[in-house]
C-alpha cells in the first residue's frame, strides 16, 4: 500500500509540472509572438530604410539574405557616413522640423501635466457643484473632449488661428495639443491620486502644512510614476500628432510628421526617405520608453492595485 500510494503522489507531481510547464510554454509563446506583431512594424521601417527600390517592390525583408543593405534612404537625409559631415540642405531641413516637434510636444505635454495635475487632484479630493454637474458629471465632461473627431475642429480653429495670428507658430501648436491631451491626463491622474490615502495630507494639515504644502511635498512625490506615465503618453500622442500640424503650419512650424508624409509625390513614394524619416522619429521615442521604463510600470500599477 505504501509502495502504491508513493507511487500515486509521484504519478501526481508530474503530471501537475507537465502542467505548469505547459501553461508556461502556452504563456510565453503567446507574449514571444505578441512581442514580434508589436515589434515587426519597427523592424520594418528600419529596414526599408537601408533598401534600393527594387527591394521594397519585391518585400525582402531579411538583410544580407534577401538583399544587401544601403545608405540610400539616410544619405537622402544627409545621414550616412558619407555625408554626415558634408554640409547638407536636407539635413539642415530635416533637423529643423525634429527640433519643432521635439519643442512642441515637450512643451504640450509638460504643459497638459501640470495643469491635468492640479485638476484632478482638486476632482478627487474636493466637492464641486456647477449646477446639475458633480465632480462625475464633470470628469465626463473632459473625457467627452475626446469624442469629437479632429476634422470637426479644424474650421474653427484656423479661423481662430488666423485671428489670433497663431497660424504657422509653435505657440499655437502647443496651446492645441495641450488642451488635445489634457483629458487623457486627467483621467490617469484622479486614479492616481484616489489611490493615494486620504490620511496622510490630513496628517501633513496638522503638523501645519498648508493644502499646497501637502500636495507638494506629500503627494506628489507618490504620484510622480503616474505624471511620468501620463507624460510619456502625452509624447507619444503629440509627437506623432499629423492633422492639425499640417492644417495649420506651412513653413516655420512644420513637425516631423509633415515631413515624412511629404514624401509621397506625383511620381510615387519615396519609401526608403519615409522610412529613415520614421526610423529617425521613432528612435527618440523608445530611447525615452527604456529611460524612463520603471516609472512607466509603477505609474500604470498604482492605479491597478487600488
Amino acid at each position: 500500500m505504501a509502495e502504491a500510494q508513493i507511487f500515486h503522489d509521484t504519478q501526481h507531481d508530474l503530471a501537475h509540472k507537465a502542467r505548469w510547464f505547459t501553461g508556461r510554454v502556452v504563456i510565453y509563446g503567446i507574449l514571444l509572438l505578441w512581442t514580434v506583431i508589436c515589434l515587426f512594424p519597427i523592424y520594418w521601417t528600419l529596414t526599408t530604410s537601408f533598401k534600393m527600390a527594387p527591394d521594397v517592390m519585391k518585400g525582402n525583408m531579411v538583410p544580407w539574405w534577401d538583399y544587401t543593405p544601403n545608405w540610400k534612404g539616410w544619405k537622402s537625409l544627409g545621414l550616412s557616413p558619407d555625408t554626415i559631415w558634408t554640409e547638407s540642405t536636407v539635413r539642415a531641413e530635416f533637423l529643423k522640423r525634429f527640433m519643432n516637434s521635439a519643442v512642441t510636444a515637450i512643451s504640450a505635454s509638460g504643459l497638459a501635466v501640470i495643469l491635468g495635475s492640479m485638476a484632478a487632484y482638486g476632482l478627487s479630493r474636493f466637492q464641486y457643484r456647477f449646477g446639475f454637474m458633480r465632480n462625475p458629471d464633470i470628469s465626463f465632461f473632459f473625457l467627452s473632449q475626446l469624442i469629437l473627431p479632429p476634422v470637426v475642429l479644424a474650421l474653427p480653429f484656423l479661423v481662430l488661428y488666423k485671428e489670433l495670428a497663431l497660424l504657422d507658430t509653435s505657440i499655437g501648436l502647443i496651446l492645441l495639443y495641450t488642451l488635445t491631451v489634457l483629458p487623457i491626463v486627467i483621467w490617469i491622474m484622479q486614479d492616481q491620486f484616489r489611490s493615494i490615502p486620504v490620511e496622510l495630507e490630513e496628517a501633513a494639515l496638522v503638523d501645519g502644512l498648508s493644502i499646497w504644502g501637502a500636495f507638494l511635498t506629500i503627494v506628489l512625490p507618490i504620484a510622480l510614476p503616474g505624471m511620468v506615465a501620463a507624460f510619456i503618453l502625452s509624447l507619444v500622442l503629440t509627437w506623432n500628432e499629423y492633422f492639425f500640424a499640417a492644417l495649420l503650419t506651412s513653413t516655420d512650424a512644420k513637425t516631423l510628421p509633415v515631413m515624412v508624409a511629404s514624401q509621397t509625390g506625383s511620381q510615387g513614394i519615396n519609401w526608403w526617405s519615409m522610412a529613415a524619416l520614421s526610423a529617425s522619429a521613432i528612435i527618440p521615442l523608445i530611447i525615452i520608453g527604456v529611460v524612463l521604463e520603471r516609472y512607466i510600470i509603477k505609474g500604470m500599477a498604482s492605479g491597478a492595485g487600488k
